[in-house]
């Protein structure tokens, strides 16, 4: 079975296709590039799992299964920011750097560091499948940290420090990392309602 990712993050797909496969062993997950779909989708849902719907539905009007998480830090003392606007917090789309820079600065007067991150996962069906779009939600809770700690995974990991292993998502080896995070949560759920959706 042949599922299409609806990101260009290379990362993402690698996490979500790591852990999927120990509940779908043989499903295969590919990016849009890999199927020739260049669209250029607009998220502009005012909720993860919004945004996440509207990307898998890109790729189901194409045929395809489609599959798109989306997903973000959600700061307690910043009223949930920079959720849905994670990955352009600094204004520039993608530039870990900088946004955790920005997020560094934002919270430097800040003595309540609690946070999450949040996964929503959108699964969308071709038209005329007998099947029915759905979302799921996962949420790792940790600490932000003021500095940056490990060079492992991508965006704010360095950031996110995880009480059960005294590291952060930075300091996690992938694998550790693929038990615990938000993505893994989701997809855990995501796994268990497509399973029992399609009779697998």
């Amino acid at each position: 079975m042949k599922i299409v990712f609806a990101s260009g993050n290379k990362h993402k797909i690698e996490e979500f296709g790591a852990i999927i496969r120990k509940y779908i062993p043989d499903i295969e997950v590919v990016s849009m590039k890999d199927v020739g779909i260049s669209d250029d989708i607009v998220e502009d849902g005012d909720t993860f799992e919004a945004n996440a719907l509207i990307k898998a539905r890109a790729v189901s009007a194409h045929g395809y299964i489609g599959v798109a998480d989306d997903s973000g830090l959600s700061v307690d003392a910043l009223g949930g920011a920079p959720g849905i606007y994670s990955a352009r917090y600094a204004g520039e789309h993608g530039n870990d750097k900088k946004n955790n820079a920005k997020l560094l600065e934002d919270m430097k007067d800040e003595a309540d560091r609690s946070c999450a991150f949040v996964s929503a996962i959108a699964c969308a069906f071709p038209e005329g499948s007998e099947y029915s779009d759905f979302t799921v939600r996962g949420e790792c809770r940790g600490t932000l940290l003021y500095e940056e700690r490990g060079c492992g995974g991508f965006g704010y990991d360095p950031l996110f420090f995880v009480e059960k292993y005294k590291k952060t998502f930075g300091e996690l080896l992938p694998q550790e990392k693929n038990e615990i995070s938000h993505r893994a949560v989701a997809t855990e759920l995501f796994a268990k309602k497509f399973c029992e959706m399609l009779g697998i």
